[in-house]
């Protein structure tokens, strides 16, 4: 009778755990074939940056928000002393506001899915992190990784001046190249960092963007993960910083601008479109 019992016993809880485990099933799969729509991954983390000139979307957050970079602003020689992100188009009051809310938006749960919606959405495989802005902590840092990881068709760029971000460096998915930006003009490329940029004054530019109308063209240097240093010109960043861009230095808004300055006609139309600057405002 004891051993009747148990049996009874047995297989009763066989049976209970077996009707437990199915709701749990069903309801993890109608989790993960859940689909986010572009339009809500928008409203999660904001528009995406288009510089004109590059082969492809990026992602900006206010420079002034920089943590490296505000104190190297104040170093005479510094490749950060005349930022130009803080002149130009990222000055625009639209542009300001769309670069906090992406950078308030970092903290949001869906953060990560809804980047990676947005990335995945575009036709091209070659993403920017930070045209302006940079690295703002760990947490960070690891969602950014998993963006990667979730979108390996495409190639991820991110440059910066966050020495801290190193150690970590082994866990960055294989299409994430993290370059290390040197933080003094003419200062040597570190060698313990497997990627890097530079910034010359003189000879040793390796960037061909100011040979070919300051556009990245054909190159993909800066996303090529066998290409250890790449070397911008200053001259040539001083212009663009004349423009107002880097490396947009002939967007729409500095277009419109132009014309309004030399014909005199629409000036007020031109300006109206220099201030939306489509450019570094868009989905």
């Amino acid at each position: 009778k004891v051993l009747w019992w148990v049996e009874q016993k047995a297989s009763s809880y066989k049976r209970q755990a077996t009707s437990d485990k199915l709701p749990q099933r069903q309801t993890q799969k109608n989790t993960y074939i859940k689909i986010m729509k572009t339009k809500e991954a928008l409203q999660i983390t904001g528009s995406l940056s288009r510089p004109s000139k590059m082969p492809g979307f990026a992602y900006g957050i206010p420079a002034k928000e920089c943590k490296t970079g505000s104190i190297l602003r104040k170093v005479k020689g510094s490749t950060c002393e005349k930022c130009y992100a803080l002149k130009g188009c990222y000055v625009f009051p639209q542009t300001q506001d769309a670069q906090y809310k992406r950078l308030n938006s970092i903290r949001h749960p869906a953060w990560v899915k809804a980047m990676t919606v947005l990335i995945n959405s575009k036709k091209s495989k070659f993403f920017r992190w930070h045209d302006s802005g940079d690295i703002q902590d760990l947490k960070h840092l690891a969602k950014i990784f998993e963006v990667a990881r979730r979108s390996p068709d495409v190639a991820h760029w991110m440059p910066t001046r966050e020495a801290w971000v190193k150690p970590y460096l082994d866990r960055a998915p294989g299409n994430l190249v993290i370059r290390f930006s040197m933080p003094m003009v003419d200062q040597e490329a570190a060698r313990s960092w497997p990627h890097t940029s530079t910034v010359v004054s003189g000879a040793g530019r390796t960037c061909p963007a100011p040979d070919q109308d300051n556009a990245c063209g054909a190159c993909r240097a800066c996303w090529d993960p066998s290409v250890r240093n790449v070397a911008y010109g200053k001259h040539w960043m001083q212009q663009q910083r004349t423009a107002g861009l880097w490396p947009a230095a002939n967007c729409r808004a500095s277009i419109c601008l132009k014309k309004a300055s030399s014909y005199k006609l629409q000036a007020s139309s031109f300006k109206l479109q220099a201030q939306i600057c489509p450019d570094y405002i868009t989905s």
